[in-house]
């Protein structure tokens, strides 16, 4: 019999079941407690004990309904945990979302009586800008308070082997390979053109999961010219994406009117879906040709895909974004296209938008698969977590 326990690495298998206590504050939507949970429940597939504290765990309903076994979720305001409790082994507070005080003095106060401190890392953001090989694993002292004495160490993700890796499942790839994208289609064909298994199969499927880019009601014209020769399915996410469409299309037809948007739309199908789960949501992404992505938890998943993306990276009122997104395009290789049209749908320049043809998208897919390949070489976020722990421990 095989175990299901995925393979270790040697810093791992020095490393018992520890105690880890993932703190995440939900500030812009999902993408915190995305990120968190899928941190946690991979931890747990490797044998550990895992407390999330949140302060709004109500996402997690739909984005992982049937919770995860050695995950418990806890109410952010009801720390710290009961005195019978096991105490942390490490803590890990998750983009800087600084960890509550009566914890840090229950962790010193634990540590104290057992001479053990716990492992404290500081989750950071996902970057490919320079700074994340150069901060990845550096030490900073905690000078007040009832730990002064020690250290919290930066952690940073990234796409270099110089960096923290990427989440990733171990069996993330089998999955993605024994997908039935045709039978996925199917299931959620909506477009009139789509009478038949092989219509579906040739239309064009995009996914959308953005914020507002000021270009969306260019892309949907594009869309709705295309969709008079070829079929178009656009899945569109809830909440702010699926608003901001309904907004552009509002647009459009008042400025056409409704008869000739009508006619338009013959072949062009927009199907507003309703929040899923995690699992849900990566088979989405493998099934659609082209995913337009925001935020780092479906940037990453987009990755994975191995389908053309575009990054809608959150705004900043400094425009910092502008070379994170640069930084992220180089690291991927991008072609000029796919440059150009981040550059238009991130509203860093007058670049025209333009949807890709069929040659331009294959191209795009071509350089995310290049990308993934990389990326599978090296040793994934929580393999170097793990690692990491049984290092400083």
């Amino acid at each position: 019999m095989t175990s299901s326990r995925p393979p270790t690495l040697p810093a791992e298998r020095a490393l018992p079941a520890l105690q880890w206590d993932v703190f995440c504050r939900v500030i812009d939507n999902f993408g915190d407690i995305g990120v968190c949970w899928r941190l946690a429940t991979q931890l747990a597939a490797r044998g550990q004990q895992v407390r999330l504290w949140v302060d709004d765990a109500s996402a997690l309903a739909w984005m992982a309904p049937g919770g995860c076994p050695g995950v418990e979720v806890r109410d952010w305001h009801a720390v710290p945990p009961a005195a019978a409790e096991r105490a942390p082994d490490v803590m890990v507070e998750a983009f800087g979302c600084e960890i509550a005080p009566e914890f840090i003095a229950y962790s010193a106060l634990s540590a104290s009586g057992s001479g053990q401190k716990p492992v404290w890392i500081n989750l950071e953001y996902l970057s490919a800008e320079g700074y994340v090989e150069r901060n990845h694993r550096l030490p900073s002292l905690i000078m007040s308070g009832p730990a002064a004495g020690w250290t919290r160490w930066f952690f940073y993700p990234g796409f270099t082997p110089a960096t923290g890796g990427l989440l990733r499942e171990d069996d993330l790839m089998a999955r993605r390979d024994a997908f039935d994208r045709s039978a996925w289609r199917a299931a959620h064909a909506a477009a009139p053109g789509l009478a038949s298994a092989d219509a579906v199969d040739a239309a064009s499927w995009i996914s959308l999961f953005c914020y507002e880019p000021p270009a969306l009601p260019k892309m949907l014209r594009q869309l709705l010219r295309q969709s008079q020769t070829h079929p178009v399915q656009l899945l569109v996410a809830p909440g702010r994406p699926a608003a901001a469409v309904q907004a552009a299309l509002a647009d459009i037809e008042d400025q056409n009117g409704p008869q000739r948007l009508s006619n338009k739309r013959e072949q062009l199908s927009i199907s507003y879906l309703p929040a899923r789960p995690q699992t849900a949501f990566d088979a989405m992404l493998w099934a659609c040709d082209l995913n337009l992505m925001r935020g780092e938890d479906s940037l990453v998943r987009a990755l994975w895909a191995g389908q053309a993306l575009v990054w809608h990276i959150y705004p900043q009122d400094d425009n910092a974004h502008h070379d994170k997104l640069r930084a992220f395009l180089d690291w991927l290789q991008a072609p000029a296209s796919l440059r150009a049209f981040h550059a238009a749908w991130n509203a860093i320049d007058d670049t025209p938008l333009a949807m890709p043809d069929a040659a331009t998208l294959a191209q795009w897919t071509a350089c995310i698969q290049a990308a993934r390949a990389r990326l599978l070489m090296q040793d994934p976020l929580v393999a170097q977590l793990l690692g990491f722990v049984a290092e400083k421990r």
